[in-house]
Parts: C-alpha cells; sequence; structure tokens
C-alpha cells in the first residue's frame, strides 16, 4: 500500500472520529459518573485526580492521528524528507507533540471549569458543622457545613455514639464512605 494513502487515511479517519466525538461528547463515554450525597465520584480509563479529560480519550487519540496522517502527507511531498525512513518518524513526533498540546489544553480548560466551590471530603476533617437533624443515640441525623463557600449537607452519626441536639455545633472527626462522624466535645 502506497504510504501517501496511509497518512492520508490516519488523516481523514481522525478528523472524521474528532469531528464525531465533539458532536457526542455528552451522550456518554467511557467515564463513568455517580451522584453521592453533597459530592461526586468518577472513574476514567486514566490516572489522573482530575474527572473528565483523560490522555487516551477520543479527543487525544483522534488528534494524534489526524496529526499523524497530516503530518506525513506534508512530509512524503517534500523532497528532504520524502523517504519513510525519514516521514514515518518524524510524522510520529509531529503527532504525540500535537496529542500532547491537546492533552495539555483540555487539562488546563477541565482544571479552571472543575475548579468550584465543590470542596474534596477529605479535607472537611476538623471543619465546624451544625446539626440540622438531631443524632440519636447510636443513630443517624443530618449536618450542614460550609466549604469554599456552598453549604452542604450530609448524614452524620456522634463519633462516641451520644444523643446530639439539633443547633448544636460540631467538628467533623472523619468520614468513612459517604457517612460523617462528628464531635461536639
Amino acid at each position: 500500500m502506497d504510504l501517501f494513502l496511509i497518512y492520508l487515511t490516519c488523516f481523514g479517519l481522525g478528523l472524521v472520529v474528532a469531528i464525531i466525538s465533539a458532536f457526542f461528547a455528552d451522550a456518554g463515554g467511557h467515564d463513568g459518573h455517580v451522584d453521592v450525597n453533597a459530592g461526586h465520584a468518577e472513574a476514567g480509563f486514566d490516572a489522573h485526580d482530575m474527572p473528565g479529560f483523560s490522555a487516551l480519550s477520543p479527543t487525544t487519540l483522534s488528534s494524534f492521528v489526524t496529526a499523524f496522517g497530516g503530518f506525513g502527507l506534508i512530509f512524503s511531498k517534500i523532497e528532504a524528507t520524502s523517504s519513510p525512513w525519514i516521514s514515518v518518524p518524524l510524522s510520529l513526533i509531529g503527532g504525540l507533540a500535537v496529542a500532547a498540546g491537546v492533552f495539555v489544553l483540555f487539562n488546563k480548560i477541565f482544571h479552571a471549569t472543575q475548579s468550584s466551590s465543590e470542596g474534596r471530603v477529605g479535607q472537611l476533617v476538623g471543619h465546624e458543622a451544625t446539626i440540622i437533624t438531631p443524632i440519636a443515640t447510636g443513630g443517624a441525623g443530618e449536618i450542614a457545613y460550609v466549604q469554599g463557600g456552598s453549604r452542604y449537607t450530609a448524614s452524620a452519626r456522634a463519633e462516641d455514639s451520644r444523643t446530639i441536639a439539633a443547633g448544636a455545633t460540631v467538628r467533623i472527626v472523619r468520614v468513612v464512605g459517604t457517612q460523617f462522624y462528628v464531635s461536639n466535645d
């Protein structure tokens, strides 16, 4: 098969996939999303801590394929780089550079848009909260707390299993799953 045709196919296929993924970006994908009380949890096919964008997302992969094909088309037409031994490695480097640029750009965009007032649960230990539904001895109630300028509510239990009345100010001692443990000492 002619190398020019391979480059052209990669360019066209990558471009089509990029356009399709742009139109169907909110219709689902490789990331899962679960709402949990005052926060959310997401899982994707990547090891980063920011939800929403992966290095192996359709956007970065199609950017790589498109750029590889585009650089290949250009390098195969230049006399000095027309040899496959030169055009293929240069196209790979160009494709990786474009995909890395797309990944960095989208990560910055997602980081800026994900930086909301919704905080991380792990940062709540030691924060004050107010009991809004009394906690019965050995039972659960509800607390309200403010983080990042927003008010949240969550299910809570007393750390020492005693009764805590509504309106009491407590301190969040630990968080296990979606259950907050509080103390009024």
